[in-house]
């Protein structure tokens, strides 16, 4: 068994995927083809915004969409720490300083709560992160950010298609980021991402800076310091694909999320991942809580049955982030969960077989 088996996801799009790289080759228009433009329109489609901008990775999405906001050096965001690193990093690396807030025990998402506390005269923008595949709750945020004057920046990299009180994330903000990263809900062939905005002005900016600063009129026309960012036409034309079977994809895993939340109420110690009301969660990861994490993921790869760690150490205490001065003991919930926190294998394809076999490997440990 695998933590995550791509071959039979790929196998079931093969022929297409071949006719469609066939066809760039034939074009030739492996920058900026037309492929990547027809997919910007669907995934724009798709998610209800206005505009959506391929990068070449999620990382980038989010730190081009900080920099089109005007964020830079002296100003702050305030997100959560309990993620992936790329979310603070991309804040570092325009200059501003990320400001962790602790998490909802249940949900993993920033705790909406505690933000106004965060917020000084040098706060410019929350990063909210739709963790694990889990929306944020954005009704708070969005009343808070409108409250102080801040921006909005969503971390969807986890989260593509998941959606809140019916909207797709990603749309709430001024900018919403993704990644096709292959272990994705929606994921490529290699990197790839994609912003997302309903503003013409950021899309605009975004534009710009993802081609090294050129003019929409003469690319050999500079006018702002940018980054060569931009989403592979190969890749743009294998997500083209995929994406009108993102919503199957992600039933899919929804079923299976279903299924272990009904084995493993009232087992051991496990908490299961809580899904909010009004808010449907696509389980990039299933991850569970329990105080004997450790053990039971002995007891599960002596099994044969792979697991993950996400997150073994949170932001705020990650060694790049030193800087910042924060100590043990700051988020006592981040760094409780980052203790308790175990991924169990959840895919489209994993089949009813080895599902049930990782749940009554689960329940024997606890028996």
């Amino acid at each position: 068994m695998q933590f995550l088996d791509l071959t039979e996801h790929h196998s079931a799009i093969e022929k297409e995927a071949i006719e469609a790289m066939t066809t760039v080759f034939k074009n030739g228009d492996f920058i900026n083809g037309k492929a990547v433009a027809q997919f910007e329109k669907d995934f724009a489609t798709h998610h209800g915004v206005s505009h959506a901008l391929g990068m070449n990775s999620g990382t980038d999405a989010l730190l081009l969409g900080l920099e089109a906001l005007g964020i830079g050096a002296g100003d702050e965001v305030i997100t959560s720490a309990f993620t992936f690193f790329a979310t603070a990093e991309a804040i570092a690396q325009t200059g501003a300083k990320p400001v962790f807030v602790d998490i909802d025990p249940a949900t993993f998402n920033i705790n909406s709560s505690l933000i106004e506390n965060a917020i000084t005269a040098k706060t410019k923008a929350i990063l909210p992160v739709h963790i694990f595949g889990q929306p944020a709750d954005m009704d708070s945020i969005l009343a808070i950010a409108k409250k102080h004057n801040l921006k909005i920046i969503e971390d969807a990299c986890q989260a593509v298609g998941a959606e809140y009180k019916g909207k797709k994330v990603g749309g709430f903000g001024d900018i919403g980021c993704f990644s096709f990263f292959p272990s994705k809900n929606l994921g490529g062939c290699g990197d790839g991402g994609m912003a997302t905005t309903n503003s013409q002005e950021v899309a605009a900016q975004m534009k710009l800076l993802k081609s090294h600063g050129s003019s929409p009129t003469d690319k050999y026309f500079n006018v702002a310091l940018g980054y060569n960012s931009r989403l592979d036409t190969i890749q743009a034309a294998i997500l083209a694909i995929k994406l009108p079977r993102l919503k199957q994809y992600n039933e899919m895993r929804i079923a299976h999320a279903k299924a272990y939340n009904t084995a493993f109420a009232g087992i051991g110690d496990i908490v299961c991942h809580a899904t909010a009301p009004d808010r449907v969660n696509v389980y990039h990861q299933y991850t569970i809580r329990t105080s004997k994490r450790n053990e039971l993921k002995d007891h599960l790869e002596s099994k044969g049955i792979p697991t993950m760690i996400y997150y073994r150490v949170p932001l705020h205490l990650q060694p790049a982030m030193s800087y910042l001065g924060y100590k043990s003991g700051d988020l006592t919930e981040t760094e409780k969960a980052c203790g308790e926190v175990l991924s169990l294998p959840i895919y489209p394809e994993l089949s009813v077989e080895n599902r049930d076999m990782i749940i009554e490997s689960m329940c024997g440990f606890f028996r």
